[in-house]
């Protein structure tokens, strides 16, 4: 796994909190070589939120990636001393009549504003549309007007929370869509094969799972992705 010089590098905000989205085609110059990788391993659970199942990926495999990504976390996050926390391939599989209620809401992953998640697609897009491979998707609390949750907001994050739930009850089981009334969508970046984004992990966010799309637990026809959770220091 190595990260490439030549990214198409973008760097994008949403909402009214401006929080950046860094988004990189061609990302690694061999991709097609991370889903043969992903086909000899094992996958499992991992963690109790995640709607599929995953396989630990070796943190010597990201030590190119983590270099390369230096100056940008630096320049756009403000970030140094990047490492590795955990890493996984990962393919959505859970049926959306069979998701948790925690699943059916979007969130946050850390409430450090110095953890940053790096999200890999490498699901083939072949001629498929954007819709039809999923993204993700950010949004906004609408009763906190919140975008993302550090420790000094999830109190009040929180007590919201479960005020709007009682409010308007659990979503419908299925894979959130666009807005709803106790989010609101602000942004969506849609995956496309060897693309990456990178972003905090304290801000609210949800896999873009479009309704129809084949959950399959092989890595060659499934929706494989690499997550990365990286921490860092402030500069």
């Amino acid at each position: 796994m190595s990260g490439e010089a030549c990214w198409q590098l973008e760097v994008l905000t949403h909402g009214s909190e401006n929080q950046p989205v860094v988004v990189m085609d061609s990302f690694v110059s061999d991709p097609h070589g991370l889903r043969e990788d992903a086909s000899f391993l094992s996958f499992s659970q991992i963690g109790e939120h995640y709607p599929g199942i995953r396989a630990v990926v070796p943190e010597a495999m990201l030590r190119p990636i983590v270099a390369a990504l230096a100056p940008v976390v630096r320049d756009v996050f403000g970030l140094g001393d990047l490492s590795v926390v955990d890493s996984f391939y990962s393919l959505v599989t859970t049926p959306p009549d069979a998701l948790a209620p925690i699943q059916r809401l979007p969130h946050f992953d850390e409430v450090s504003p110095t953890r940053l998640a790096l999200l890999h697609y490498l699901a083939d897009d072949g001629e498929r549309s954007d819709e039809d491979i999923g993204g993700t998707a950010f949004f906004r609390q609408r009763s906190t007007g919140y975008e993302s949750v550090d420790a000094a907001r999830l109190p009040a994050y929180r007590a919201a929370l479960a005020d709007d739930l009682a409010a308007h009850g659990m979503p419908n089981a299925g894979y959130i869509g666009a807005d709803s009334p106790v989010f609101e969508r602000i942004a969506r970046h849609a995956g496309r094969f060897n693309r990456a984004i990178l972003y905090r992990s304290n801000t609210l966010h949800c896999a873009d799972i479009p309704a129809g799309m084949p959950l399959s637990a092989d890595p060659f026809t499934g929706r494989l992705t690499v997550n990365t959770f990286l921490d860092a220091v402030a500069l």
